[in-house]
């Protein structure tokens, strides 16, 4: 069996090492040339961080990192409110980082040549033919086999293109711009700034090696006029000055977009990430919910493409990933209608009320972990002895271990029942009732540690 990943963006990478480690054979392509050096994404938020070190990928990507403790709003010039984001709660315990989606590629990339897999770039695919066992995918080298297809190519999708798979949103914001710069600026690096005056809008974000990235609303803006519009902004609203002659990284112009895949599977073909679903980058979501995309599918490919689960498994990845991503994209648009301020009497709202709350310590906390993704649960009910069947179970997804994992306080037989359901599976001891933990750190049945019990769960979850 072969998965091929298309896109070596951060989700397609996170999902070829998961599957790697899973034992899964993977071939990852890319139709671009090489690997990008710049991004727009830019946000590692603490769920993100645990995937990477979970995949081994994680480094000293944290020491290379700015790490943010505070959003600070300025309204007319003058500061509104403050959100600490960086503030450790009983749920989040590290604080968001800064830092490049180049870098986060990069880590991953070596990482799976640690796993004995290299990106094919250079690969465009232009079409997918597939029946009922497999797939082909036309490359310009030549047809590539596979017997799954894992699509993580981004917005413009070729995969999801080819499998047919309706892609339906809209436009949230017609231009914006950003650009990085390197310069020296009177603004705390610990902070992220953003400034208000009525329908305008500034924000400043450090990043690691005294770069600043910009980003404003401007339509009608050229690429070429990025760095001009951005130096008058900074000007204008922070009251700083980036001198002339000041190297600018790069500079971009975007349309701020939301939309969502009709179905996340097509047949042999998978669909994670910005493939998926694309939607404002405030909040600094997306890169976060593409890493939970990957390991969610990684886990139930490998058991399917090992003949372990039935084909059913996999129809809980969308049912338990499109929900997320829906509540991403509503969270994210809610965020860029407030911080725009869409109406005269939105931006009073935003300045006077909205803004100045979110000092308060428990309006703090619930943005926080919120945007964290640590909140992120896959349980059916509300009701239930905690953790429930879907939910994070903190005391394993944070230990930066890969792998099922089966804790109680005796093994009586289960461990062995596990293992040959799933493979490689951990026995630790834990008072209570048995656990058995998914290698995302989802709890996956609770129970008491008896065999029988244990065995009736796993062939109903594996659709044996």
């Amino acid at each position: 069996m072969v998965v091929v990943v298309v896109g070596a963006g951060p989700t397609g990478l996170a999902a070829a090492c998961a599957l790697r480690l899973h034992g899964v054979r993977v071939r990852v392509v890319d139709a671009a040339p090489g690997s990008a050096t710049t991004s727009r994404a830019l946000g590692l938020q603490p769920r993100g961080s645990e995937v990477l070190e979970r995949l081994g990928a994680l480094g000293d990507l944290p020491s290379r990192s700015v790490g943010i403790r505070r959003v600070v709003v300025h309204v007319g010039g003058r500061r509104s409110g403050e959100l600490r984001v960086g503030r450790p709660t009983a749920l989040v315990r590290r604080p968001g980082l800064l830092v490049s989606q180049a870098e986060v590629e990069a880590g991953l990339r070596a990482r799976l040549a640690d796993l004995g897999v290299r990106v094919e770039w250079g690969t465009p695919v232009a079409d997918i033919a597939q029946d009922g066992h497999s797939a082909v995918l036309s490359t310009p080298a030549g047809p590539v086999r596979a017997d799954w297809v894992v699509g993580c190519d981004g917005a413009h999708s070729a995969v999801r293109k080819a499998a047919g798979i309706g892609f339906p949103g809209v436009p949230l914001v017609e231009g914006f711009v950003l650009g990085d710069v390197r310069a020296e600026l009177p603004l705390p690096r610990d902070a992220v700034g953003v400034w208000v005056l009525g329908e305008e809008m500034f924000s400043a974000f450090p990043l690691p090696e005294g770069v600043w990235r910009f980003m404003a609303p401007a339509p009608g803006t050229s690429v070429r006029d990025v760095p001009a519009f951005l130096t008058r902004a900074a000007q204008r609203h922070a009251g700083v000055r980036v001198q002339p002659g000041q190297e600018w990284a790069w500079t971009s112009v975007f349309r701020i977009h939301r939309r969502l895949a009709e179905t996340y599977r097509r047949g042999r073909v998978l669909l994670a990430g910005d493939a998926a679903h694309i939607h404002s980058p405030f909040g600094g979501q997306g890169m976060n919910t593409g890493l939970g995309d990957a390991e969610n599918l990684a886990w139930r490919l490998a058991l399917v493409s090992s003949g372990r689960a039935g084909e059913r498994l996999l129809d809980g990845y969308q049912d338990e990933r499109r929900p997320v991503a829906e509540e991403v994209l509503g969270a994210t648009s809610g965020l860029t209608g407030l911080v725009l301020g869409e109406s005269r009497l939105a931006r009073l709202v935003r300045d006077r009320v909205l803004f100045p709350l979110m000092s308060l310590p428990a309006v703090e906390r619930l943005i926080w972990e919120r945007a964290s993704q640590l909140r992120t649960s896959y349980a059916r009910s509300p009701f239930g002895k905690r953790p429930r069947v879907g939910d994070r179970v903190p005391e394993f997804a944070a230990t930066g271990r890969f792998g099922w994992t089966l804790a109680g306080p005796r093994d009586d037989g289960c461990a062995a029942i596990a293992r040959d359901a799933l493979g490689d599976v951990r026995w630790t001891r834990r008072d209570g009732d048995a656990l058995l933990v998914r290698p995302d750190g989802h709890l996956a049945w609770r129970g008491t540690p008896e065999p029988a019990a244990l065995g009736r769960a796993l062939a109903v979850m594996l659709d044996r």
